[in-house]
C-alpha cells in the first residue's frame, strides 16, 4: 500500500481538533466533517489546474501583476513566495498553458448573440430552483427571504452579507464578473451560554472576528484597533473599547482571549477563523441595472468550510510540504470528501457548482474544483486561505450585500499610495494580461497613465471605485456574451476567464527562467491583503 504523503497526515490532524463545534440550527443542513476520501493522485487533463491563467502572463520585463498574489510572509501565512516574481518556475506538467480559451477569438460568437437574448438569460434565476432541489453538499441558503438592514439573511440560517474592497485584477467587475460573499459562524457563536439563540451575541462575536482578521500584522496585539458595528459590551461583561465603562462599543481596542456565549471556550486568534466557519461566494454576470451589478443568474456558487483548526506546528508542516513539493516538481494533491469537495492542509474544504450548458447549476468535477485550490492556501497573499473578510469595509457599513457605491481607492496596509493606482502603475493596465482595452483607453491615453484621473476615486476625490472598476454597459454585455459561449461549450477546463479578443500578453508555453523584472527594478515584496482604512470622519 502506498504511504500517504505528509499532506494527508496533516489533513487527518486538522480533522481531529479537540474543541467541539455545535451543529448549525435545523435550517442549515451542512455536514461539518463529511466522510473523507483519499483518492490517488488524479490523472487529469490539466494536473496543474491550481495554476491560474494569470500566472502565464508575459511580463516582458515591464509589467508585474504577480506582486498582488506573491509576497513576503505575513500574519500566519508562511508561504513567502515573492521570489516567483523573479522567475518562471513551473513543473513539467505546467509548462504548457492549458487555458486554451485565452487564445481563441470569440468575436464571431459574441456578434451572433442578440443583446435581448443575453439580457433575458442573465436575468433568469437559476439559484432558487437549484437550492430547492437540495443539492448534495450545498448549504441551506434562501435568498428569496431577502436581507435585513444589518445584512442578515431573513431565512434564520445565520448567514450574513459581507461588503468588501474587491481584490485587484481579475476580480474587478471591469474584467468580467460581479460577485458577493456571505459568512456564517457555527451555532455556538450565535447562542448564549445556556443555548438560546441571540443575534446581539452573534454580532458581538462577528465584531471580534472582524477585528482579528482585518488588522494587519504591522500592528501589535496591544495596539490593535478596529471600528466595528455597535455591539453590547454587557453581553461580554468586558470593556472592549477601553472607555472604562460597559455600554455600546463601536471600536475594539484589544482582543479578549475567547469568544462569548456558548463559544466561550473557543479562543480568539488573529488571522485565523474558528473551526466551522463557512463562506458562500457567488459569481454572477454583469447587470448594470441591478443593485451592485449582481445578476439574478449565477455563473458559480462557491462554498467553503473550515473543517479543521491546525495549530502552529501543523501550519509550519503544511507550508514546508508545499515548498518541498515545489522544489521536487511534484504535482499538487488534495484529499476529497464524499461531496466532491477538496481539502487543503490549512483546514479548509472547497466545493463548487457551475452552469451546465442549459444554464442550470451542476456540481464541478474534480479537475474543475482543482482550479480553486491554488489561490486558496497556495499563495502568499491570503489570510487563513481567504480573500474577502480581511478586506471588509469597517463596521456596520461592511455588513451588507456587495456594492462599490461610495467605496474609495485606499492604500494597502503599509503603502503610501492607493491600491488601484499602485496596480495600474505596476501592471501598466487594468488586468494581468493588459488586455482590457477600455481601461487602457480611459486611464492610459497614448500609453501613459493619467494619475490625476485615477486619483479622482481616492479619499478626497469626487468619484468612487465605480469610476475605476465598472465597465461600460457595452463592455459588460460583451463580457457576458463571451462567458456564455464558455457555458454553452462547457469549456471550463480550458478556461473560465471571459476574453473579448485573443490574449497576446500570455505565454502558450513557458520556458522556466528569468522574468526580467529584477533587472528593471520591478520586484515588489510589499503586497498585502489588508487595507489601510481611513479613520471615520
Amino acid at each position: 500500500m502506498r504511504a500517504l504523503p505528509l499532506v494527508a497526515l496533516l489533513l487527518a490532524a486538522c480533522s481531529k481538533t479537540p474543541a467541539p463545534v455545535e451543529p448549525p440550527p435545523a435550517v442549515a443542513t451542512v455536514t461539518l466533517a463529511p466522510k473523507l476520501v483519499l483518492p490517488p493522485r488524479p490523472v487529469a487533463g490539466n494536473p496543474e489546474a491550481p495554476i491560474p491563467p494569470q500566472c502565464y502572463t508575459r511580463t516582458a520585463g515591464v509589467a508585474n501583476p504577480c506582486w498582488t498574489c506573491h509576497t513576503t510572509k505575513n500574519g500566519n501565512n508562511l508561504k513567502g513566495d515573492w521570489n516567483l516574481q523573479e522567475v518562471y518556475a513551473f513543473s513539467d506538467a505546467g509548462l504548457d498553458n492549458h487555458w486554451k480559451t485565452l487564445f481563441e477569438d470569440p468575436r464571431l460568437g459574441i456578434a451572433a448573440i442578440p443583446d435581448a437574448d443575453m439580457t433575458r438569460y442573465l436575468r433568469e434565476d437559476n439559484l432558487t430552483p437549484w437550492l430547492a432541489s437540495q443539492p448534495a453538499g450545498a448549504p441551506a441558503f434562501d435568498l428569496r427571504k431577502g436581507f435585513d438592514d444589518a445584512g442578515f439573511l431573513r431565512d434564520g440560517s445565520g448567514w450574513r452579507a459581507v461588503r468588501y474592497q474587491p481584490f485587484p485584477g481579475t476580480f474587478w467587475p471591469t474584467n468580467g464578473a460581479s460577485d458577493d460573499i456571505y459568512i456564517r459562524l457555527p451555532a455556538a457563536f450565535r447562542s448564549t451560554a445556556d443555548g438560546k439563540p441571540s443575534q446581539s451575541l452573534y454580532r458581538l462575536n462577528l465584531a471580534l472576528l472582524e477585528a482579528a482578521m482585518t488588522v494587519p500584522d504591522t500592528v501589535s496585539d496591544a495596539a490593535l484597533q478596529r471600528t466595528v458595528e455597535p455591539v453590547d459590551e454587557r453581553l461580554a461583561e468586558r470593556d472592549l473599547d477601553g472607555d472604562g465603562a460597559l455600554g455600546t462599543a463601536t471600536r475594539i481596542v484589544s482582543l479578549p482571549p475567547h469568544y462569548f456565549g456558548a463559544a466561550a471556550q473557543i479562543p480568539v486568534q488573529r488571522w485565523s477563523y474558528p473551526r466551522g466557519t463557512e463562506f458562500i461566494h457567488t459569481v454572477r454576470y454583469l447587470d448594470p441595472d441591478a443593485p451592485g451589478w449582481l445578476s439574478p443568474r449565477l455563473k458559480e456558487f462557491r462554498y467553503a468550510i473550515k473543517y479543521g483548526d491546525p495549530d502552529a506546528t501543523a501550519r509550519i508542516g503544511a507550508y514546508k510540504e508545499s515548498d518541498e513539493e515545489k522544489r521536487l516538481g511534484r504535482l499538487p494533491w488534495f484529499a476529497a470528501d464524499e461531496h466532491g469537495g477538496l481539502r487543503n492542509t490549512l483546514g479548509w474544504e472547497y466545493r463548487g457548482w457551475i452552469e451546465d450548458r442549459d444554464g442550470r447549476l451542476r456540481a464541478q468535477d474534480h479537475e474543475e474544483t482543482l482550479s480553486c485550490m491554488g489561490c486558496h492556501g497556495g499563495i502568499g497573499i491570503t489570510v487563513d486561505s481567504s480573500f474577502g473578510l480581511p478586506r471588509k469595509v469597517p463596521g456596520a457599513a461592511g455588513w451588507a450585500v456587495q456594492s462599490l457605491d461610495g467605496l474609495k481607492d485606499i492604500p494597502q496596509a503599509g503603502h503610501a499610495e492607493p491600491e488601484v493606482l499602485t496596480y495600474f502603475r505596476r501592471v501598466g493596465g487594468g488586468d494581468e494580461f493588459r488586455a482590457n482595452a477600455e481601461i487602457l483607453a480611459r486611464f492610459f491615453p497614448k500609453g501613459r497613465l493619467n494619475e490625476a484621473e485615477v486619483r479622482r476615486a481616492g479619499i478626497d476625490g469626487d468619484k468612487d471605485l465605480r469610476h475605476l472598476l465598472l465597465p461600460s454597459r457595452e463592455r459588460a454585455l460583451t463580457l457576458n456574451k463571451a462567458y456564455w459561449q464558455l457555458v454553452r461549450g462547457q469549456r471550463f477546463k480550458q478556461g473560465r476567464t471571459p476574453v473579448v479578443a485573443p490574449a497576446h500578453n500570455v505565454f502558450e508555453h513557458i520556458d522556466n527562467g528569468d522574468t526580467a523584472l529584477r533587472a528593471k527594478n520591478r520586484i515588489y515584496s510589499d503586497g498585502r491583503l489588508w487595507l489601510d482604512w481611513p479613520e471615520p470622519r
